[in-house]
């Protein structure tokens, strides 16, 4: 029998990605996000969750599934895509494989790539039935993953709060449409960016949300300040729980100087042989013939040099191994040494993006299966939880008011307000009030108003979405993100236009309805003025 540990360890992965779907083309840069993500990370993390629960390793963790991406996941349209990506994928790499016969290193990288091409393919037609959920519900069902969920459309809740039933419409339809997928209540929910304010815990309550996350500062300047820093949760006044960010244990996997991803040996994510290969050759794997990542990288991260050398797949699993050894090492040291001054077994909050782990960095899944077995087994100091089973063992805990905060730059908001995005609030905030002014002047509607009513919503929460507005900030598609901010405000304008004014056209309802899809169940009375208590 295992001795008590002398504190947690909590894992949360944020899994999340903007809506694209573009019914009327797949030329989109854009739609490859999905694509890339469910081979990179989706898959190969459902692998490693799977192979440690059929070797019976015992783990918790925590995974939150952001609506967008649920509703992608789910789209038949979506899968049938990525079905064909699949394909064109293992096209190229059998191409490949035949072309690098010459060379031993790269050919047998083209056949590992070959490889994961044909399992990613298999796994998601027939162990999932295209249906990626199915495979997290399985994970949860068997006690090794606690999901939880997001906002709607990710929208970025402190910039919100001036309409309060954007806001409650953000969680109302994110908690709604989890229940829909999986069947039951998220206990948790993941403020998009680490978005916190005081007051959204209470929206988070009225809709059975137990516990949250904030920033590191977000919880170390709360009022009072917490007992236990960020090493244990406080509860608003709501009841919600609110857990602070490790700043230790995240800086080692998030920083680019002295992170892990960063190391010499593991894969380059930036030179891809989109990039590298005979246009003619590489251009029908390509999208709109635009030369991109195909996912098929050959060399290491090497140094800051241009001069690459060839990855060599053994030597970045034993890196990652080693990670991983590293991380263990120092939670427990960690951990130790925050007992030694609590009254109580500390918790550290270790959140990152889902994405990380496979896309961006390459052996993110491997060095997670490495982390976790070595938990299990070469180490008593400290245990993996969720959330909500540290509030189990401690339904008792402090009362105090986070600061607003989020995570990002300078950790207060500037990413998603500054002066490459700031034009789209004041769009955003009178399409809100004009939202609650629908639905208190439509109590009841049915038939084509209704659904005008009910589109109306959607185009506003697609537009709410954070994504745009980090996308400005970084740089990065900024035409695509102005003009997917710009098209779903001009299509509430006109939707609000046709309703107050009693013109509804059916074929533009109609035409809208199928471009822009998400949340088919949803119901446009959230943003009633009575909803708000």
């Amino acid at each position: 029998m295992k001795k008590s540990p002398k504190g947690y360890v909590a894992i949360v992965l944020h899994a999340h990605l903007p809506y694209v779907k573009h019914p009327d083309t797949d030329g989109f840069l854009e739609g490859n996000w999905l694509n890339e993500a469910i081979t990179e990370t989706y898959i190969p993390l459902l692998d490693v969750f799977n192979g440690l629960v059929e070797d019976g390793v015992e783990f918790r963790i925590t995974v939150s599934l952001s609506p967008p991406l649920m509703e992608m996941l789910t789209d038949p349209l979506l899968q049938q895509r990525y079905v064909d990506y699949v394909n064109r994928l293992i096209d190229l790499c059998e191409k490949e494989v035949k072309r690098t016969v010459l060379n031993p290193e790269l050919h047998s990288l083209a056949l590992m790539y070959r490889e994961r091409a044909y399992h990613v393919r298999e796994v998601f037609e027939n162990k999932y039935n295209r249906n990626l959920l199915s495979g997290f519900k399985r994970l949860h069902d068997v006690g090794a993953v606690e999901l939880i969920t997001s906002a709607a459309t990710h929208g970025f809740l402190p910039l919100m709060d001036e309409v309060a039933q954007s806001v409650e419409a953000q969680i109302s339809v994110g908690v709604s449409h989890f229940r829909r997928h999986f069947g039951f209540s998220p206990f948790g929910f993941w403020l998009p960016e680490c978005g916190f304010y005081p007051g959204v815990d209470s929206a988070l309550a009225r809709h059975g949300i137990r516990y949250t996350f904030a920033d590191t500062h977000g919880v170390l300047f709360a009022s009072p300040r917490p007992k236990y820093g960020v090493y244990a949760p406080i509860y608003c006044q709501s009841g919600v729980a609110v857990f602070g960010r490790d700043p230790e244990s995240s800086k080692q996997v998030w920083s680019a100087d002295e992170g892990y991803p960063g190391d010499f040996d593991y894969r380059d994510f930036y030179r891809d042989i989109g990039f590298d290969l005979d246009y003619d050759y590489i251009c029908p794997y390509l999208r709109n013939g635009i030369r991109g990542h195909t996912g098929i990288k050959y060399h290491r991260i090497t140094g800051k040099t241009d001069e690459k050398a060839i990855y060599n797949r053994q030597a970045a699993l034993n890196k990652a191994a080693l990670h991983a050894g590293n991380f263990m090492f120092n939670r427990e040291r960690q951990l130790e040494f925050l007992a030694s001054l609590l009254d109580r077994q500390p918790i550290v909050v270790a959140p990152y993006d889902a994405e990380l782990f496979g896309h961006w960095w390459f052996e993110g899944p491997e060095w997670l299966d490495f982390l976790i077995r070595k938990s299990a087994y070469e180490q008593d100091i400290y245990r993996l939880v969720t959330p909500s089973d540290y509030l189990t063992s401690y339904s008792h805990n402090q009362v105090s008011t986070p600061t607003m905060s989020s995570w990002g730059f300078k950790g207060y908001c500037e990413v998603w307000l500054n002066e490459t995005n700031d034009w789209i609030y004041r769009h955003l905030h009178r399409a809100s009030r004009q939202m609650v002014e629908l639905a208190n002047r439509y109590p009841k509607a049915e038939g084509i108003l209704r659904r005008a009513l009910n589109q109306a919503a959607r185009e506003l929460l697609l537009a709410q979405s954070s994504d745009w507005a980090f996308i400005m900030k970084t740089g990065t598609m900024v035409d695509y993100a102005i003009r997917r901010t710009k098209n779903h405000v001009g299509r509430f304008a006109e939707l609000f236009d046709q309703i107050t004014q009693d013109r509804i056209d059916p074929d533009y309802l109609s035409h809208l309805e199928w471009k822009d899809n998400i949340f088919p169940e949803i119901d446009y009375s959230i943003y009633a003025s009575h909803m708000v208590s």
